[in-house]
């Protein structure tokens, strides 16, 4: 029988399978123009100047049926019929692919804008819905005298090698403080390099070891089969898809694109943004605290117009001997079975694909990333290819000329994988499942990738005078300035101290503590008006500039009044004088002022001329009077003093009991010393008995 034919077409599925490619690479953001492949919009705000791809490939295979451990099958004796780990399913799924990024480069157009150039050679397997006993019976070698049958149903098998040729455009869509978003979009020319595919329906296989006579007693086995198998291909698969060889198919062309957008929180944006910069001033730095990408990739397919399918009915018996005799695939088909209808082949679909990544700043030069992808093609379509769905986990050291990666994921129907992977300047190797299959013993995925580019990097901005402003903004670079002045020191035009910024009179030397000004004298009296309380009125310096007031109005500044409150003469030094008439007035209301005989105690009488006496002295308030008691001969000198002393003091105190200062009063008694008439009679001797209040001058 011819099961390395079909075989073949499975273990050449097994060779080169679809999933993601560069798997861990992708997540740096050192990977330059590689991040078209996931997301167009990772080329803008780069942290390359320009990136240069020489040459990069990365192959993977993943199934749900065949496990190995690495060790295992590097072992010369090791064979794959009999050591592998084989689970067959009614549903058996492989998937692959091999993915070279051939010569590609990357620049940028200005800070905002971003465009790639890009050359790009993809082959992608998938077989779908096999019955893992299918191909465990195909692998194996019949056994004559053993029967077996195959109930496969439904199953696909799809092959295609195409390259591409695109560019890329990546623009900033918002930079707005801590939010930053950027977008992207890729456009693909796209030629098909070789395209088989086949899908049954209802298929049934019954194989009976010695179900043929052939006569003399001599029996082959008989293959009875029924439903329905589509076959189609390109033009340059002529025979089998072990003939097939890679190159340009006539007429097999077409587009397609890919679209993304990635955001980034950037809470410490204030740190990129001071001085003038803003963050793209810092382009050789990552600023994001978590950043989002979506894309979506590969949506487009290729028109094989040369290209042809042919639908067979495959029910009938044909014996194993006949089967032997036919040399490929359509030989089987075409002189076997019955063909039933025929035409051109089904345009194939590109492997559509929805990208999520999540890249989370841990801290300095450390991320965590978690990349899902989810293909959006059928696995139940003629002439489809499809992504494996998977999520990976990739904790990784990044810098400028080296990081490391380690994924951790899961790949549908592949189970679990665990890689690693570097970045050193223009070399980056590495494996997504690299640990997982030297640890692992029943590992059903494998990848690596490897290549070569030309990175030029963002340099550091430079700062020469160290004042936080760029050179590439800095209108004075070698000089320490201010952003409001564009980075250059704030002139002193007049020489002032006072810098041309703070000085409100620039072109005017003055003093710091008048904003650069020069002090006014505005009442021109020589007081400068910082100095001046009254700097619209002229006055002398020592009243603080303001003039001398004059209280009272008595013509006599309070400087010079003695009584500033009380209008008074020139002669009195600004107080009220005590005229001789006043002075008269006194002494005549001091005359009616009574005592009782031989005592010091007045009179009530008395009362009224005392509160006469009151009131003038209130007129005066400054001046100072003398109370002076005057007695007759009468008695002896001594009791006439004494008397006359105590008679002024009763007067003084009288007056002080009523409002009089204390201190403007001098209360004197002259006993019988001053007379006034003779003591001989007794009417002169009444005018000696008296009280005078006198003026102190």
């Amino acid at each position: 029988m011819k099961k390395t034919i079909i075989t073949g077409l499975l273990l050449a599925a097994a060779a080169t399978v679809k999933a993601q490619s560069y798997i861990g690479y992708l997540s740096d953001n050192y990977s330059g123009v590689h991040g078209i492949i996931s997301n167009p919009a990772n080329i803008v705000d780069s942290r390359f100047k320009t990136d240069v791809n020489l040459v990069g490939a990365s192959v993977f295979f993943g199934n749900d049926y065949y496990g190995v451990k690495l060790g295992d099958v590097l072992d010369a004796d090791f064979d794959f019929d009999e050591n592998g780990n084989k689970s067959p399913k009614t549903s058996n799924n492989l998937i692959g692919n091999a993915d070279v990024l051939g010569p590609s480069f990357m620049f940028n157009i200005n800070k905002n804008n971003s465009i790639a150039l890009f050359s790009r050679g993809r082959v992608g397997y998938n077989i779908n819905e096999i019955d893992g006993q299918t191909y465990e019976s195909l692998a194996d070698e019949f056994d004559e005298n053993e029967d077996f049958m195959v109930n496969e149903d439904n199953f696909y098998l799809t092959a295609n090698a195409w390259a591409e040729v695109g560019i890329s455009y990546a623009t900033i869509l918002m930079n707005k403080d801590q939010h930053f978003l950027k977008g992207g979009l890729s456009l693909k020319y796209l030629q098909g390099l070789g395209n088989a595919y086949a899908s049954g329906s209802n298929v049934e296989i019954d194989y009976d070891a010695d179900g043929t006579d052939l006569g003399g007693g001599n029996t082959t086995g008989s293959i009875t089969s029924q439903g329905e198998v589509y076959y189609g291909h390109s033009q340059n698969i002529n025979e089998d898809l072990d003939d097939f060889d890679l190159e340009i198919v006539e007429g097999a062309t077409g587009f397609g694109a890919d679209l993304g957008f990635i955001y980034e929180y950037r809470p410490d944006y204030s740190s990129y943004s001071s001085n003038g910069n803003d963050a793209m001033t810092y382009n050789h730095l990552n600023k994001y605290k978590l950043k989002v990408g979506l894309s979506l990739t590969d949506i487009g397919s290729i028109n094989y117009k040369n290209g042809s399918e042919s639908l067979y009915d495959i029910t009938g018996v044909v014996n194993e001997d006949t089967f032997e005799e036919q040399e490929t695939i359509e030989e089987i088909l075409e002189n076997l079975y019955t063909e039933t209808d025929t035409g051109g082949s089904t345009k194939w679909v590109l492997p559509t694909a929805l990208h999520l990544n999540v890249d989370w700043a841990m801290a300095s030069k450390f991320y965590l990333n978690l990349n899902t992808d989810l293909s959006l093609t059928s696995n139940t379509k003629r002439n489809v290819s499809r992504t494996a769905n998977n999520v990976y986990l990739t904790p990784r050291f990044e810098s400028k000329w080296f990081s490391f990666y380690m994924p951790v994921g899961l790949v549908q129907g592949a189970g679990a994988q665990w890689g690693a992977g570097f970045r050193a300047g223009p070399l980056y190797i590495g494996s997504g499942s690299v640990l997982s299959l030297l640890l692992s013993d029943n590992s059903k995925a494998a990848d690596v990738y490897a290549g070569l580019k030309i990175p030029v990097y963002q340099g550091k901005p430079k700062d020469r005078d160290g004042d936080g402003i760029v050179n590439k903004k800095d209108n004075c670079p070698d000089e320490y300035g201010p952003i409001e002045n564009n980075g250059c020191p704030w002139p002193d035009t007049d020489g002032d101290g006072v810098n041309d910024n703070e000085d409100q009179c620039p072109d005017e030397a003055g003093e710091a503590e008048n904003n650069g000004c020069p002090w006014e004298d505005t009442d021109g009296d020589a007081v400068l008006d910082k100095d001046d309380t009254c700097p619209q009125e002229a006055g002398p310096a020592e009243n603080q500039g303001c003039p001398w007031p004059d209280a009272d109005g008595d013509g006599i500044l309070d400087k010079d009044d003695q009584c500033p409150e009380v209008a008074g003469t020139v002669a009195n030094q600004g107080c009220p004088e005590v005229t001789e008439e006043v002075q008269k007035t006194l002494n005549e209301y001091a005359k009616t002022i009574l005592f009782n005989p031989g005592k010091a105690t007045i009179k009530t009488e008395s009362t009224t001329a005392l509160v006469d006496i009151i009131q003038i002295l209130n007129e005066y308030p400054d001046a100072k009077f003398t109370v002076e008691g005057h007695t007759d001969s009468i008695g002896s000198e001594q009791t006439n003093q004494r008397l006359s002393e105590s008679r002024a003091q009763a007067v003084k105190q009288f007056l002080v009991d009523k409002g009089i200062d204390a201190s403007r009063l001098e209360a004197i008694g002259y006993g019988e010393s001053k007379p006034i008439a003779t003591n001989m009679y007794k009417d002169g001797r009444a005018k000696n008995r008296r009280v005078e209040i006198n003026l102190v001058k």
